[in-house]
This record gives structure tokens, C-alpha cells and sequence, in this order.
């Protein structure tokens, strides 16, 4: 296959998850205002809201779902492989890529699978709340699930190219690189 298209592929792939992620990086604004303002009603004004509250419960949903891949591809999730920092990069890059290929992509699928009639039927009834006055969307939090699944394969395919790319000498400048 040509170098120069998997290079390519790699930097959309990259550029959408770095879109994601620096645009769902704004939901923790988001949900320190809201916070706030649950804070500062309850304790200030005596009103409490079941809706304010669950939002603030959605909107962390939706950052740990949705920017998992954007961290993945910083190689910023937890690590604990106390000889990876020792190895070369091409050596790393080897380890990255079966870990990809072994690891990610089948608990990724596995997730998917697993949680597949899980979403349907959420969606099937449009689930909301078990809460009085509360968020009438359960279906759309559990659909997160989704999210996370799709995005982390799509990462996945870009860290097989990045890694087998770097394995093989093949990896442009260009391409977006952690």
C-alpha cells in the first residue's frame, strides 16, 4: 500500500481525535460553573435540583467516554510497564502495536458486544431518570458507551499505522505525532 496514503490516513485519524479532545476539554468547564451553581443554590438559596446535579454526572460521562481515545493518542493512560520507558523507540513502537492489535481492539469490541443490547433496549424505551425531576435521556448516557467503543477503535487504527509505520522507517514528519 502506499506510504504516503497511510500517512495521510494517520494525520485525519490524529486530527480527529485532537478535534475531540480539545473540544470535549471544555466540558470540565462546563461542569465546574454547573457545580457551582448547585453549590451555591443549595446552600445559599435552599434550592436543590436532581437535574443540575445528574447534567453534571452526564457531562463527566461524556469527557471520560469521549476524550478516551484523544488520551490514548498523548499516550497519556495509565502505563505500568516499569521496562517500556528503558526501551528503543522501535522496540516501543513494537510493543505499542501488538498491545494495540491483542489488547485494545478485542476489549474494545468486547465492549461493544457486550454492551450493545444494553444500549438498544435503553433506547428501545427511551430510559430516563429513575429520579423525580431528573434528566429524561438516560438512553443518550448509556449511548456514550458507543462513543467511547468507536472512537477507541478509530484510535486503534491510527496507533497500528503510527507504530508499524515507525517499525518500518515510513513515518512522515507531517503525520501527527505525541
Amino acid at each position: 500500500m502506499n506510504i504516503k496514503l497511510l500517512n495521510n490516513i494517520l494525520r485525519h485519524l490524529d486530527n480527529f481525535s485532537e478535534f475531540t479532545g480539545r473540544g470535549l476539554a471544555w466540558i470540565t468547564l462546563l461542569m465546574m460553573c454547573i457545580t457551582f451553581l448547585i453549590v451555591v443554590l443549595r446552600y445559599i438559596f435552599g434550592f436543590g435540583s436532581i437535574a443540575m446535579q445528574e447534567s453534571v454526572m452526564y457531562l463527566h460521562a461524556c469527557l471520560f467516554m469521549g476524550a478516551s481515545a484523544y488520551t490514548l493518542k498523548w499516550d497519556e493512560h495509565v502505563r505500568v510497564d516499569i521496562f517500556y520507558r528503558q526501551y528503543s523507540v522501535k522496540t516501543r513502537a513494537w510493543v505499542d502495536f501488538f498491545g494495540t492489535l491483542l489488547l485494545l481492539i478485542p476489549v474494545s469490541l468486547f465492549i461493544g458486544w457486550t454492551s450493545f443490547d444494553y444500549m438498544a433496549a435503553s433506547w428501545r424505551i427511551l430510559e430516563s431518570s429513575p429520579e423525580a425531576g431528573g434528566i429524561p435521556a438516560a438512553f443518550l448516557l448509556k449511548s456514550l458507551i458507543g462513543v467511547l467503543v468507536a472512537t477507541l477503535l478509530l484510535q486503534a487504527l491510527a496507533e497500528l499505522l503510527r507504530n508499524g509505520l515507525l517499525i518500518t522507517d515510513n513515518l512522515s514528519s507531517d503525520a501527527t505525532s505525541p
